[in-house]
């Protein structure tokens, strides 16, 4: 199968037909969840306040919606109209911004306090214009990026590297412009769920985490039981009453319009018809 950056600029392959696949196909966003709980893992946010953090080709929103349901806040940056349009109809609590991540970040100093990215980094190995030079946009980015967070913040970046060369120019490139770090592998002898995490610190070397080894029967993260540990830590269980009050009180801090909860809320239904 073609790799999509192969086939279209990003702003042409995810058009509306893609987009609708984020909000359709159930496959795709429990991959999308996964990889977003376990770039959250990698950052080493301190679990008792929340963080102001950037999502970086936020696309649907999804990865965004991991972030608030960890409790933090987030701006999302993405480069396709069609994703953004169905992040706005989904209601996601971030702000959004249309924006070509090669170009740069642009955003004020150590603005954020940590930035996650899913499945976006390795577009920009592709020359899609003319003018596009892989090397001046990858170092645009990573060095506006390192700008804009905090001398203690990290940056965890999922992405799927074409081959060596390709991890080598990336991470290269992101060591000129400061950070300090490397690529982290998940379950490495797995096909199906390899996943290669570019992990980028700015306070300092230290010792990379340890790559996820043993796949579970899921064939990823074991969701019900970081479902099971957030419980134990006073977080609530997602979509339980709590959860969605909690939900809607941070919309309603936001100044946004919120429905008022009664006695029906989080009620689960029986599934009749």
């Amino acid at each position: 199968m073609s790799r999509p950056e192969h086939l279209a600029p990003p702003e042409i392959f995810y058009n509306e037909d893609e987009a609708k696949k984020y909000t359709q196909n159930s496959r795709i966003m429990e991959i999308q969840e996964q990889m977003s709980e376990r770039a959250i893992e990698l950052l080493l946010l301190p679990e008792d306040s929340p963080c102001f953090l950037l999502d970086i080709g936020c696309g649907s929103g999804l990865s965004g919606s991991v972030l608030e349901d960890n409790g933090h806040y987030w701006v999302g940056i993405d480069i396709s109209t069609a994703m953004l349009e169905i992040a706005v109809q989904r209601e996601v609590e971030g702000d959004l911004l249309l924006t070509d991540m090669g170009q740069g970040c642009p955003f004020k100093a150590g603005a954020f306090d940590g930035a996650i990215s899913i499945s976006a980094l390795q577009w920009l190995c592709n020359a899609d214009k003319s003018h596009h030079k892989p090397v001046q946009r990858l170092y645009k980015f990573f060095s506006t990026l390192y700008a804009c967070l905090s001398r203690s913040a990290r940056a965890v970046l999922q992405f799927y590297p074409e081959n060596g060369e390709q991890m080598e120019l990336v991470t290269s490139q992101a060591m000129k412009a400061g950070f300090y770090g490397g690529v982290v592998v998940d379950y490495p002898n797995s096909t199906k769920a390899k996943k290669f995490f570019l992990v980028l610190m700015t306070g300092g070397n230290v010792p990379l985490p340890q790559g996820l080894g043993t796949e579970s029967q899921s064939g990823g993260i074991d969701y019900a039981r970081r479902e099971r540990v957030k419980n134990q830590r006073g977080k609530p269980m997602k979509n339980s009453k709590q959860w969605i009050l909690d939900k809607k009180e941070r919309r309603r801090k936001q100044g946004k319009e919120v429905p008022h909860h009664s006695k029906f809320t989080g009620r689960k239904r029986s599934g009749r018809f």
